[in-house]
């Protein structure tokens, strides 16, 4: 018959005794009644409560939350569910690793023979914390031992905790290189900023992930978008999103086609048919005055222009989300943006905040007021997208449940005469002899 595993709590019962006692779990069956467990001495004020189990089924209904310690006999006979029928040796050790899976939380003391101290050293290599001879157990020594035990296993399981934290860390930061990318922007004249935010519920990255590239015909391509869910699952699917996009973009694909062929990815690589993606993008002309847009399912950018206030770009065309449905369509309109614009693209963490206490969301709306608020008081670039981070934040009244990406591609037009300008100054120009046509086309007087 199976022991069954009982349920461990998130906690390590090494860390949580029952106030400031301590209850120790004997499992031992001796007929000949040789075993007998001394009493135990209260220490600082600390008792040592003593529960017995004479089989390991019996152990398993009895491994309860508040035990802190168990003392296993290692001459006690295998069970069907602990033997390996591999020698009387191999037998008490699968004895103690089935101890130790059902337990793994609990410090774990191994009783034996003082002529087995072969055994007890490798009952420890196996797992258990300390090790005692069965001849020479008294009140204070088993009393040392349990406290060593338990203060053992505690330090165990924080180099543990502290193990994961480390490759978490390491993790996270591949995500994140993965989901929050270097633009390629080589030869543009747009400058870029980015900001990302994760939510307060995770200490890994989101399913937000953008990127911007430039192709070789001067069209400066940029996305953002969002898995729904949040996750290390939801973010590698996120990094595998960018990653496609990116080599889409470069393979020449556009509009309808890059994003159908998106949703072929999404639905190949996602865990469930739930999984769905939002997403927009943006293919600035090389000129920078015109763009197209297509929106599947996210929220429409803004843009603002000099002596204009800043608006949402048109979004009443704008398709599904990727994986809701299977033959979806994306138009791709063309807009206008003229000589000196600024826009801003974002997930809808950014939106989607509290507005006080009550359950008011900030919206789009809210969201365009605070920015044009915020460039009527000079803020541009970085400091903007650090202003419009920190008050939505603000707004909620703390961090916000949900990841915020948010992105601002600026060009200024007359910045970019002025430094042609200056440049063609700075230029040699060879002097023309007479009748000679100069290097701007215009026939030149002789000098």
């Amino acid at each position: 018959m199976p022991v069954p595993v009982p349920q461990q709590r998130s906690v390590p019962a090494a860390e949580t005794s029952n106030g400031a006692d301590l209850t120790l779990l004997v499992i031992e069956d001796d007929p000949a009644g040789t075993l007998t467990v001394p009493e135990l001495p209260a220490t600082a004020g600390t008792r040592v409560r003593i529960r017995s189990a004479r089989n390991l089924t019996e152990a398993g209904r009895l491994l309860t939350d508040d035990v802190d310690c168990i003392l296993l006999d290692l001459a006690l006979p295998a069970g069907s569910e602990a033997r390996t029928g591999q020698g009387e040796e191999a037998d008490n050790l699968a004895t103690l690793k089935h101890v130790l899976r059902i337990a793994p939380r609990h410090a774990v003391l191994a009783l034996t023979a003082q002529d087995d101290a072969e055994l007890a050293a490798e009952a420890v290599r196996v797992g258990a914390q300390d090790y005692l001879f069965r001849d020479e157990l008294d009140g204070r020594l088993l009393s040392r031992a349990i406290r060593y035990a338990v203060e053992r296993k505690r330090a165990d399981v924080a180099q543990h905790q502290l193990t994961e934290s480390r490759l978490r860390a390491q993790e996270n930061a591949r995500l994140e290189r993965g989901l929050l990318p270097t633009p390629l922007l080589d030869g543009s004249d747009l400058h870029f900023a980015a900001r990302y935010r994760p939510g307060r519920s995770r200490a890994l990255l989101g399913g937000d992930f953008y990127d911007t590239v430039r192709t070789p015909d001067g069209t400066v391509h940029v996305m953002i978008g969002d898995v729904c869910g949040h996750g290390p699952d939801e973010a590698a699917l996120g990094v595998e999103l960018r990653i496609a996009w990116r080599a889409l973009t470069l393979a020449g694909l556009c509009g309808d086609e890059l994003l159908s062929t998106l949703q072929q990815v999404l639905e190949h690589e996602r865990e469930s048919e739930e999984i769905f993606a939002t997403l927009c993008t943006v293919d600035i002309a090389p000129d920078g005055r015109r763009a197209g847009l297509c929106l599947a399912g996210h929220p429409a950018p803004l843009i603002a222009r000099q002596g204009r206030a800043a608006h949402l770009l048109p979004y009443q065309d704008g398709g599904p989300a990727l994986g809701l449905l299977p033959r979806a369509r994306w138009p791709r309109r063309q807009v206008e943006l003229g000589g000196s614009w600024s826009l801003m693209m974002y997930t809808d963490g950014l939106i989607e905040g509290r507005v006080g206490t009550g359950t008011q969301r900030l919206g789009q709306d809210g969201m365009v007021a605070m920015i044009n608020r915020q460039l009527a008081e000079g803020l541009t670039g970085e400091a903007l997208l650090d202003a419009a981070v920190t008050h939505v934040r603000e707004l909620n009244g703390g961090e916000l449940t949900d990841d915020v990406a948010v992105l601002l591609l600026d060009r200024d037009e007359d910045a970019e005469r002025r430094k042609a300008y200056h440049g063609d100054r700075g230029r040699s120009i060879p002097r023309p002899r007479p009748g000679q046509v100069s290097p701007a086309g215009a026939q030149r007087p002789p000098l």
